[in-house]
């Protein structure tokens, strides 16, 4: 016994806890995203990360590129977010909206105005050069995929009777891009390597198998052209290391030009690629900074240097799945032929495998084509591998400790990225983290809560100089460097001081879902402590009309009104979103006041005294909600923010129980809204549907958004996807994807801490079976559902940490159930538990 072996065993993944006892699950279409040739575009390339370094892989053969990011190459350096004169303009802005004049408002109100915000940039490129024997390879033997089940990227083809595999993926745990790259006949593999960047760079060899590349980044957000200006102060420096290690016993590396590899000969060959920078915090200038990115990037090197390809890859894989294999989505079509109102029931139906949740033998085709045969097969394999799609992006963009998901989640190839790359805050940021909670990845929501407690701090100061108001504001738009203030331009899309506010509802919705009090602790800092944003909100509360309090200047994001000059203006005051938000805060507030023991506090006794004072939600002669607190007519009725419909998703204020109306007044909303629009719009309109429980018009916009973008010709689409499944606006925002996921998990489950709606919005007639598994529910309950012909099928419910009452509701039906922490329990068709077993 002494000699023998251990083992490993792996405790079973958080979707295999539970299983349904009645049907018997199948596999479905492996989650890969398939390409049949190398990429031509960008968007076609396979986006690999590790939440802070990421990859874009190309998989082209005679020379392949690996475009690289990290999280912390920006332009600029900390900034003063303050403008002493905005007091100023704020009074007179003030005065001709409560004049009326919003014209003369909306131009006065570019005096409050600030500086843009800095830009997100990139590393530079691995490049991979083969002898001439490539360019004759056999294109039928050509293959690249994304694996989303390892978060691995693969390419393969064949060159006369050799094969030539190449294996890339992003470690977190052990901070490397790992590629291999290998042939099936001895001594086969021969290529060049080398480091380049479009930033200001030098590369050099390091002895005989590494080469450094060392960089800065801009000090100034400026023109490429202007990169070497000699006034440019120092921005963030940065350096990364490839390390080639080769097969022993046959191959040889030769230095070129002494900044170049040369393999010749070998049998595989394993390059890790580490990064490092000099950035410190969003505080710190970088000319200050002690860090030595080189030195980093070697060190991080040496503390891998023992790892074998086999260990790398067993880390990366341990730790990626542990987030992946949470969930799982299993989605088919009817079993049955459906003829007008006869339905047909096939001769022969195994009873055991009705539930049909298929195993799949189909031919191998590309994830494009799929995405255009949508339009009429509408598979809804496609549904599953898009969902989970959005779930390893995030995995690969957002992790405890880096950098949080900007408007490219962490990929990008320009020097000037469309908006600059930035943290948008007036839906985009929001919405790359929708699916953290509902989709089970809630450590990946950490370094949101990292970036708004550094806007907290830059926020207070704006709101100190900006407004004379206590606590913390943000705008718009922001960056790496924590920007505060109003972005630069017109006051339409600048003048919109409630980004902050919004974030902090996710610190409480992270405490509904997770139960944990030290998050509770954490949004009461932010919200309630001497600098909080409450206290910000409260004194931007000014006394207005009828006894309410009013928000002026108020601006719904990036939208226009027709003033009742006929003119077009943006500034007025109480738009419905600025009211919904404040709303939200506030009800947080006071619930977790509750829970902390805190309902004594002077603010929280503010909170509630200005609760009532907020003007309601009004409906529109048209039957819609109002956007704006008069009814101002709408110049572009299809615009593409439905900012107005905040208080049912993701907010709590309108609910189909408590405000059927505005429910209906939602849904007229949405009808006129239309359906057209960005990727991110489309999915806000989804979730929006599901929470009206609309399976039919939810269902519409996950259609929409299936629209095969040419890259070529981007212009002429609104929404869609690429090849690769990157959401397009266009061009490519990340936001859609994270909305596609949290979308589509909002059809399936809703919930409140109390309570629980079982497939809310199921089309079931396009997903008539399907298995979700590992999805969260407010009150820390992850949720299993089994559906078969449209119908619940079985439900399974489990909790480790937290006991509770939960009312669980489905078609009409409501049935409450106590719910023990370490207990499963599964309940029938009919709500009735029929097992419980320990965890």
């Amino acid at each position: 016994m002494e000699d023998a072996e251990w083992v490993l065993v792996r405790k079973p993944a958080e979707k295999d806890v539970w299983a349904p006892s009645l049907v018997k699950e199948e596999s479905s279409k492996p989650l890969k995203v398939t390409f049949s040739g190398p990429a031509k575009h960008w968007t076609d390339a396979i986006p690999i990360g590790n939440g802070r370094l990421g990859a874009m892989v190309w998989g082209g053969v005679a020379s392949e590129k690996l475009q690289l990011n990290e999280d912390t190459l920006w332009t600029g350096t900390p900034g003063n977010y303050t403008n002493p004169k905005a007091p100023e303009a704020l009074t007179e802005v003030r005065k001709l909206v409560d004049s009326g004049k919003y014209v003369e408002a909306t131009e006065a109100a570019v005096k409050l105005s600030g500086d843009p915000s800095d830009v997100y940039q990139l590393l530079g490129d691995i490049n991979l050069e083969f002898d001439d024997s490539h360019l004759e390879y056999a294109e039928e033997s050509y293959s690249r995929e994304l694996d989303l089940d390892s978060a691995t990227a693969k390419i393969k083809y064949s060159v006369g009777d050799v094969e030539y595999t190449r294996e890339h993926f992003s470690s977190n745990p052990d901070q490397v891009i790992v590629t291999k790259i290998s042939g099936s006949k001895s001594g086969s593999l021969t290529f060049t390597v080398s480091l380049d960047s479009k930033l200001h760079h030098n590369s050099q060899a390091n002895g005989k198998n590494q080469i450094i590349i060392e960089g800065s980044c801009p000090g100034k957000r400026i023109s490429p052209k202007f990169l070497c200006l000699n006034d440019n102060p120092k921005g963030i420096q940065f350096s990364a290391v490839l390390d080639l290690q080769i097969s022993g016993g046959s191959g040889v590396i030769h230095v070129l030009d002494d900044k170049k590899l040369r393999v010749e000969g070998c049998d595989w060959a394993v390059l890790l690629l580490v990064a490092s920078s000099s950035f410190e915090g969003p505080f710190s200038k970088p000319s200050d900074s002690k860090r030595n990115p080189t030195s980093e990037s070697l060190n991080a090197l040496n503390s891998i240097r023992n790892l074998s390809y086999s260990d790398l890859y067993a880390h990366h894989l341990d730790d990626y799945q542990n987030l992946f294999h949470r969930v799982s989505l299993q989605l088919s079509k009817s079993s049955k032929k459906i003829l007008g109102d006869k339905t047909l029931e096939p001769k022969k139906l195994n009873p055991i495998s009705s539930l049909n949740l298929r195993a799949s033998d189909d031919a191998l085709v590309s994830t494009a084509d799929r995405v255009k045969s949508f339009k009429t097969d509408e598979d809804p394999s496609f549904v599953e591998l898009l969902f989970q799609y959005g779930r390893y992006l995030l995995i690969s963009c957002s992790r405890v400790g880096t950098q949080v998901a900007n408007l490219q989640g962490i990929w990008n190839k320009d020097i000037e990225p469309p908006w600059g790359g930035a943290q948008h805050l007036n839906i985009n940021l929001q919405m790359n983290y929708w699916p953290s909670l509902p989709c089970n990845l809630r450590e990946c929501q950490e370094p949101l809560f990292d970036y708004t407690s550094s806007l907290s701090i830059n926020g207070s100061k704006t709101a100190k100089v900006n407004y004379e108001a206590s606590g913390w504001v943000v705008h718009q738009v922001s960056d790496i460097w924590a920007k505060t203030s109003p972005d630069r331009g017109q006051a339409v899309w600048a003048l919109w001081p409630m980004g902050g506010a919004w974030l902090c509802t996710h610190l409480w919705e992270h405490y509904t879902y997770t139960m944990d009090k030290g998050t509770c602790c954490l949004y009461m800092v932010l919200i309630l402590s001497d600098s909080g944003c409450t206290l910000f909100l409260l004194d931007w509360l000014i006394e207005g009309r009828g006894g309410y309090l009013e928000t002026n200047p108020s601006t719904s994001p990036e939208h226009m009104f027709i003033a009742p000059d006929g003119k077009q203006a943006s500034v007025s005051y109480s738009s419905t979103m600025d009211i919904s938000i404040i709303k939200e805060v506030f009800s947080a507030t006071l619930s977790a006041a509750e829970v902390l023991g805190r309902t004594q506090d002077a603010v929280v006794q503010k909170v509630r005294e200005a609760q009532p004072r907020l003007l309601p939600t009004k409906i529109a002669r048209d039957g819609s909600i109002m956007e704006w607190a008069q009814d101002f007519e709408d110049p572009e009725v299809h615009h593409r923010h439905v900012s107005h419909l905040f208080g049912l998703f993701p907010g709590h204020t309108i609910t189909i129980e408590k405000t059927p109306d505005l429910c209906k007044a939602v849904e007229n909303s949405l009808y006129k809204r239309g359906e057209e629009g960005p990727g991110w719009s489309t999915m806000w309109k989804t979730a929006l549907w599901a929470r009206l429980h609309n399976s039919e018009h939810a269902y519409r916009m996950v259609k929409h958004l299936i629209d095969l973008v040419d890259p070529d010709h981007e212009a002429d689409f609104e929404g869609g996807l690429y090849s690769n499944l990157f959401t397009a606006h266009p061009p490519f925002q990340i936001d859609a994807n994270f909305g596609f996921s949290a979308a589509v998990a909002e059809m399936l489950v809703q919930s409140t801490i109390k309570d629980l709606y079982l497939l809310p919005a199921l089309p079931r007639d396009k997903w008539a079976n399907g298995c979700v598994k590992g999805l969260k529910a407010r009150g820390g309950v992850t949720v299993n559902i089994c559906w078969k012909e449209g119908d619940l099928h079985e439900v399974g419910l489990w909790s480790k940490d937290h006991s509770s009452i939960k009312r669980l509701h489905y078609r009409g039906s409501t049935v409450t159930t106590n719910i023990s922490s370490g207990r499963i329990y599964t309940f029938n068709r009919q709500l009735k538990r029929v097992r419980t077993t320990c965890l």
